[in-house]
């Protein structure tokens, strides 16, 4: 049960990364948009008719900063991903063939993953000095948006960080199964005396 709950845990993470990765909504004015890998503008009051694009690879994005926001942002997803598919062959393997099938997520990956993504969250705003940016934002810089406030797609990576590095402190505590063993109780000392089953 408890490696099924850590398993739609990673799951869960792994799909917001991947939706807030996607959405053009990190920085927004009345007419454009734009995300870590695509981008939307649509016509003054009608919302409803955008036209996107997409970053195709790393030389399309405009900045510098940005492409390494860009890059540890994947690995963070990537490493998130990986995670999750561990959870779940765990969860999903028959008891006993499995060692670590309870403990609940490696915490090394998992935070290795929170790290990676934090890192990038912090470094995409220094895209906001590029030229791109500038263009959509009008007298955007470095960790200002200009006339750009902050979308749905930024709000949302940030909480998936966020939720990304408190999972490895919520781990199960370590379980181990105890040997049967018979008990004696002494009258005399009024304690227990543990001794190995013995087989007759």
């Amino acid at each position: 049960m408890v490696g099924s709950v850590w398993a739609a845990l990673g799951l869960s993470l792994t799909c917001v990364s991947a939706v807030s990765l996607v959405s053009p909504a990190w920085f927004q004015t009345t007419t454009f948009s734009f995300g870590v890998l695509t981008y939307c503008s649509w016509p003054q009051g009608d919302s409803w008719n955008q036209s996107c694009g997409t970053f195709q690879s790393l030389d399309d994005i405009p900045d510098f900063a940005w492409k390494v926001s860009a890059a540890m942002l994947l690995g963070g997803w990537l490493l998130l991903a990986f995670n999750a598919i561990l959870l779940l062959s765990w969860a999903l393997a028959p008891k006993g063939r499995c060692p670590r099938r309870s403990s609940g997520p490696m915490p090394g990956v998992q935070a290795a993953a929170a790290i990676a993504t934090i890192m990038g969250l912090l470094v995409f705003p220094i895209g906001l000095a590029s030229p791109f940016a500038k263009e959509a934002c009008v007298a955007s810089s470095m960790y200002h948006g200009g006339q750009c406030q902050l979308g749905w797609g930024y709000v949302t990576a940030i909480f998936n960080a966020g939720l990304a590095s408190l999972l490895p402190m919520m781990r199960r505590p370590h379980v181990t199964e105890v040997q049967r063993r018979t008990i004696f109780f002494s009258s005399d000392t009024d304690s227990i005396i543990l001794v190995p089953e013995t087989t007759t």
